[in-house]
């Protein structure tokens, strides 16, 4: 189960999982995505949530069963397919949960035991925070994707989310695999490459090789309710998702 996750927004978390799950199920995995972020967002770019849906909220909140609030979007002749479970109009009452102790944190992992056995891939599209959603993501995940964009307020937000991290991997008395994505790159642009230098240097082994460059029709395709293999499969955007894509896939992780 992979979280894309990182706590300062505008990184291109919703983008990188949107356009990740597809990537996966055209490659014929079998890819279920969640939206664990109260705005919606990736119900909304892949064109299946409305403001009244329910979906993760009735999951966290009152303990339902996610199996009824599973919504199949595409299906692949690879036998790959991309289901998705909407976020739902009470998400971010979540974080206002008081009862449980620290149970609170381990509902979503509770709640995934049974049908993550349908899918190779489980993606979580998480919210900019540090709250509940954000440890119930961390509890449940085998493994985070953290977008990082090209500028240094990006390097520093990650030195805090890795601090929290080390937190949630000592409770949990287990490793999580960590892998960083660079997203709205520009080679030629010097910031850009120096960050990325950076990145290599603190955190070795955990930079992907593929990084995320800037594209327009990244920005613009969830705005149709598709992602970037179906709103412009010929661009800088599709190449670089299907490359993360194969370069995730070959690491084994799932």
């Amino acid at each position: 189960m992979i979280a894309v996750i990182n706590q300062k927004g505008g990184v291109g978390k919703t983008t990188t999982a949107i356009n990740l799950a597809h990537a996966l199920a055209l490659l014929g995995q079998r890819v279920l995505a969640l939206d664990l972020d109260p705005q919606g967002h990736l119900g909304v770019g892949l064109g299946v949530s409305g403001k009244n849906a329910s979906g993760m909220d009735e999951v966290l909140l009152n303990g339902k069963d996610v199996s009824q609030f599973v919504i199949s979007t595409r299906s692949d002749t690879n036998s790959g397919k991309l289901d998705v479970v909407p976020a739902g109009s009470g998400l971010a009452n979540v974080e206002h949960l008081v009862d449980g102790g620290t149970q609170r944190g381990m509902r979503l992992k509770n709640a995934l035991q049974h049908i993550s056995l349908n899918y190779d891939s489980v993606i979580f599209d998480c919210p900019p925070s540090a709250g509940l959603l954000g440890i119930n993501a961390l509890f449940a995940a085998s493994d985070l994707v953290i977008p990082v964009s090209s500028d240094f307020l990006a390097l520093q937000s990650l030195s805090s989310f890795m601090a929290t991290l080390q937190f949630v991997e000592k409770t949990c008395g287990r490793n999580i695999g960590k892998h960083i994505v660079m997203t709205r790159y520009h080679q030629q642009r010097r910031l850009a490459r120096e960050v990325r230098e950076s990145l290599q240097q603190h955190f070795p082994g955990q930079l992907t090789k593929t990084s995320i460059r800037e594209n327009v029709a990244l920005a613009e395709s969830p705005s149709y309710g598709e992602s970037i293999f179906e709103y412009q499969k010929i661009s800088h955007g599709a190449d670089d998702y299907r490359q993360l894509a194969a370069e995730l896939t070959t690491e084994r992780w799932h």
